[in-house]
């Protein structure tokens, strides 16, 4: 599925893909290969999801600061997911959406892998992401 794909490896680089091509989500898993075998599944529920869960790269409407901080925000969301296994890397996909999943994601068919995302990458979001936003603060705060 995959054959060789690109890495990226700054958030410049990414901030410049995203700009060029809308439309790309940002996937954390065992990679395009493994995920051709089927689709996510909601683990709460047991159910299989008509497609994979991914999460936006594109800032919505609304979003005023500037594109870095919604990508910083994005690829940090679901890091935890590598860290936790050491085997899910994250990755640039594009696709067609065909329903949400249980916390309002997009789920996507018809898939097409862009790019990987280095680990250097990550940590540049994470610091960045540390640097310009509140992070861990709520609503109750």
């Amino acid at each position: 599925m995959t054959g060789h794909l690109p890495t990226i490896d700054s958030l410049e680089e990414l901030e410049a893909l995203v700009a060029r091509r809308p439309g790309l989500y940002l996937r954390y898993s065992h990679g395009p290969d493994r995920d051709g075998e089927g689709p996510s599944k909601d683990y709460e529920s047991g159910l299989e999801l008509p497609g994979l869960s991914v999460t936006v790269l594109d800032a919505e409407r609304w979003w005023t600061r500037p594109l870095r901080d919604w990508l910083a925000r994005q690829v940090c969301k679901y890091a935890g997911l590598a860290e936790a296994d050491e085997e899910r890397r994250p990755w640039v996909l594009a696709g067609r959406v065909v329903a949400r999943g249980p916390d309002h994601e997009p789920l996507l068919v018809d898939v097409e892998p862009v790019a990987w995302l280095s680990d250097a990458l990550v940590e540049q979001a994470r610091a960045h992401y540390h640097a310009v936003f509140d992070a861990g603060r709520d609503s109750t705060d």
